[in-house]
């Protein structure tokens, strides 16, 4: 029962994360007339006070001590904080410029992405139903590019950084949290460096429009951080496989949004773009689910093999003794 209550709260942890990263172009619209640079320093200055607090209230700093001894992983969390900062302005950027459907692509080929990369820089070797996704995925670019009249350079941007940046987090690999406090901590100086020096020459926008757009400028650091807390609990409940499934939700709200509330315009020919990369999506989740199903048939087949082959137990040898023995009569029930 409490393994079924665990997955079911992982389930809605989820699709909570996912949630919220799928409605948060909703929110960079009630930031203007603040620009997209501004909102992007905003985000990184309070993402660090909020993590920090976070860290404070659960008393976890003795990461810092190890991280600060080991440059190769500061060096990678420095190639994080600055692959990240460049998705998180383009997106800001896209979706305050009527661009949210561009954006969403970008989330969707982010895994077509993630596998090319994965063949070009770790030489890892592809299934067949991988490799066809992938060829899917490139012809689907082409399309778009021919609707667009130009390559869908956001779509592209957003989905190479963000597949560099889980690349890199692989290799960092330490907590959710404590990666966000690191990056946003690298972040800070420069952000704040930027605020600053939008306030000497008059270009600020927070504290001028009202203590209302002061509060959503500083909101920026919670809607950061609380999909990601979401997600990490998510993560520990339920398996790779569904967490690879509920990916598709962020993007999927983003692009009914652009569709439906922002009312961006669909003509025919990126309507067949984007049915390509569902396609070649829908191609990457049979195969995943299959590998999977595949993958844990065989090691249940594996257990049994093994519990077969297993010796049996032998029975113990009556004990001897040189004491005389109690009467029949006398001796314990050992049956209960």
């Amino acid at each position: 029962m409490k393994s079924q209550n665990e997955q079911r709260a992982g389930l809605l942890y989820g699709i909570g994360a996912y949630g919220m990263w799928g409605l948060v172009p909703l929110f960079w619209p009630l930031l203007k007339p603040s620009g997209a640079l501004e909102i992007l320093a905003h985000r990184m200055v309070w993402s660090l006070a909020i993590v920090a607090v976070a860290l404070l209230a659960l008393k976890q700093w003795g990461w810092v001590r190890e991280l600060v001894r080991q440059p190769r992983k500061l060096g990678l969390i420095s190639v994080a904080a600055t692959v990240i900062t460049v998705n998180w302005g383009v997106y800001i950027w896209a979706v305050n410029s009527g661009h949210v459907v561009e954006a969403s692509l970008g989330y969707f080929i982010n895994p077509l992405v993630t596998i090319a990369m994965g063949v070009l820089l770790l030489k890892e070797r592809l299934r067949p139903a991988q490799w066809a996704a992938v060829g899917i995925g490139f012809g689907a670019v082409l399309v778009l590019a021919i609707g667009y009249g130009r390559p869908p350079w956001i779509s592209l941007t957003l989905a190479f950084s963000f597949a560099t940046y889980g690349l890199v987090k692989k290799k960092v690999n330490i907590g959710g949290l404590e990666s966000l406090a690191a990056e946003t901590a690298i972040q800070f100086l420069p952000a704040l460096g930027f605020l600053l020096w939008l306030g000497a020459n008059g270009s600020l926008t927070f504290g001028f429009h009202g203590a209302g757009h002061a509060v959503l400028l500083a909101a920026t650091g919670l809607v950061t951080a609380a999909p990601l807390v979401c997600f990490g609990a998510a993560a520990i409940r339920v398996p790779l496989s569904t967490l690879g499934l509920l990916q598709y939700l962020a993007p999927v709200f983003q692009f009914l949004l652009g569709i439906l509330y922002f009312h961006e315009a669909m003509p025919a020919e990126r309507w067949a773009g984007f049915a390509l990369v569902w396609l070649a999506l829908t191609c990457l989740t049979w195969d995943a689910l299959r590998t999977a199903r595949r993958t844990r048939a065989q090691a249940l087949r594996l257990a049994a093999d093994a519990l077969r082959a297993a010796p049996p137990e032998t029975a113990p040898l009556p004990e001897t003794s040189l004491t005389p023995q109690a009467p029949a009569a006398a001796q314990p029930d050992r049956t209960a």
